[in-house]
């Protein structure tokens, strides 16, 4: 009696623990509605929208003043869900999506520390520091690249250490969605290209005897890898773009202005808790790997890339955190240890009434969200929409000059508007985002750019620069008038144009 007892308070407390781990981010959101605050939803919302619309996919700079220039929307699938779920659930939908995303952020780290055999409370508490770490989260496609690229980890590995290639045949077919819905899939091919080069360079190794191999590490078939390899290449071209996609990474993900202008793209600066978190999980699992005294080629590579670029760009943290908590998964294999995961091994019917609840006080958070006007009131916090409705109400002249921060919005709040600029980094480049910035920064003069000289209305940031330089010098303030201020934004007409009217 006082095993069973025993037993079924350890499954409570599971079952307490997989319950909180999975819904508390979600609940969180319900509460904070942090989703709202993301600049770059609505520019997929408002091509969501488009798609749906004209039932087409969009290939050029469409909502752009430079609607000519070309443009490869590798989220477009991700827009086409959002715009969906719009039209059905109204502006809760981008709440609700983020509250999803994070119970899948739960649940997928959960897994993949599982899967390696790591005991229950390990996985729980692995899978808490990576949530933690990877903050931050909105609803945008990038995380459908966390949660695909650990559900790659996980199938790799757990292939890599049972000496079977069967699950990598799921990696095609979860590439050809990836490949729709966000361009860091090429983060996932470079995983696979080096998960295939350590296998060659470990099948050359057992060729030469060498003992150092670890005795967990079984050989693959490397025909077969490669088969798989090149099948899940050719599934990224199944998109409405092709092969351009590949190409267009390095100028979405990795550019020149981005680095400039953008501090997500900083290194870690170390002034926040994360930062550290992230370095002592990092050196555990470098401490786990030498600890095995035998050589893991692959954990080992994909530890130091991951390294490399999450301590130089903070935004991609999440490559080095994800195979970091695999690594400690797998710190040890004493018999010890594989009994404590037995005892306390989730099952089907745990599984069951954990996913029940979850889903279950989700639906509950999700129903009980504000109406339209309350989500409208909360967005009116971070987004000029009192501006937008002063300059359609007043009918203020074409064409806009916006700020960079509020682009994306206006592409979906004030559609007649064409934007100068907004946070598709892919559609216009260095060059264009270059001058932009140098413009607003006080670089160039900016009563000889084109982008100001033409525009009939500017909406700018309260008090930025160059609101401030508008204002108050003797130049342009003759040339610009201000019509409108709010705590948000300074909106600006140009005085020849506003007269003409």
């Amino acid at each position: 009696m006082t095993e069973v007892a025993s037993s079924k308070g350890q499954a409570a407390l599971r079952l307490l623990a997989l319950f909180l781990l999975f819904s508390a981010a979600a609940l969180y959101e319900s509460r904070h509605l942090s989703a709202l605050s993301a600049s770059e939803v609505w520019g997929h919302l408002r091509t969501g929208s488009w798609i749906l619309q004209n039932r087409a996919i969009p290939h050029t700079g469409l909502f752009s003043q430079y609607s000519n220039l070309a443009w490869n929307h590798s989220s477009w699938f991700f827009d086409l869900l959002l715009g969906v779920a719009y039209k059905v659930l109204g502006l809760r939908a981008i709440p609700i999506l983020l509250m999803l995303l994070k119970t899948a952020i739960a649940a997928v780290t959960f897994l993949l520390v599982r899967s390696g055999r790591g005991g229950f409370w390990k996985a729980v508490v692995l899978s808490l520091i990576a949530q933690y770490v990877i903050s931050g989260l909105q609803p945008l496609p990038y995380v459908f690249s966390i949660l695909f690229f650990a559900v790659e980890l996980q199938l790799l590995l757990s292939s890599r250490h049972s000496g079977s290639a069967r699950r990598l045949w799921w990696l095609p077919l979860l590439f050809l969605v990836w490949a729709n819905l966000q361009i860091q899939f090429v983060a996932g091919l470079v995983l696979l290209g080096v998960f295939l080069i350590a296998l060659l360079v470990e099948h050359w190794l057992r060729g030469l005897g060498g003992s150092w191999l670890s005795a967990r590490i079984l050989p693959l078939p490397l025909v077969r890898v490669s088969a798989i390899t090149g099948l899940s290449l050719a599934a990224t071209f199944a998109t409405p773009y092709g092969f351009r996609l590949i190409p267009a990474f390095f100028k979405a993900s990795y550019s020149g202005v981005a680095f400039e202008h953008f501090s997500e793209m900083s290194s870690m600066s170390f002034r926040r808790p994360q930062d550290y978190v992230v370095m002592l999980v990092v050196m555990m699992a470098f401490l786990a790997l030498g600890r095995r005294r035998s050589l893991e080629m692959f954990e080992l590579l994909i530890l130091l890339g991951g390294t490399a670029l999450a301590f130089r760009i903070q935004r991609d943290v999440w490559l080095v955190v994800l195979p970091a908590i695999a690594t400690l998964s797998r710190t040890s294999f004493a018999e010890r240890h594989e009994s404590e995961s037995q005892r306390t091994a989730v099952s089907g019917w745990e599984w069951g009434a954990v996913a029940t609840a979850t889903a279950m006080v989700l639906a509950i958070a999700a129903v009980r969200l504000p109406d339209r006007d309350a989500l409208m009131t909360r967005i009116s916090q971070n987004f000029p929409v009192k501006a937008c409705d002063y300059i359609v109400s007043n009918k203020l002249p074409r064409p806009l000059f916006n700020e960079y921060s509020f682009g994306s919005f206006l592409t979906w709040y004030l559609p007649e508007y064409p934007v100068v600029v907004d946070s598709r980094v892919e559609l216009y480049g260095d060059e264009i985002l270059t001058k932009y910035f140098d413009v607003v920064g006080g670089k160039e003069r900016l009563d000889s750019d084109p982008m100001v000289a033409r525009a009939g209305t500017l909406l700018l940031e309260r008090n930025s620069a160059m609101a401030k330089a508008l204002r108050n010098l003797p130049a342009l303030s003759s040339q610009y008038r201000l019509v409108y201020s709010d705590e948000l934004a300074d909106v600006f007409v140009a005085q020849s144009k506003d007269e003409n009217q």
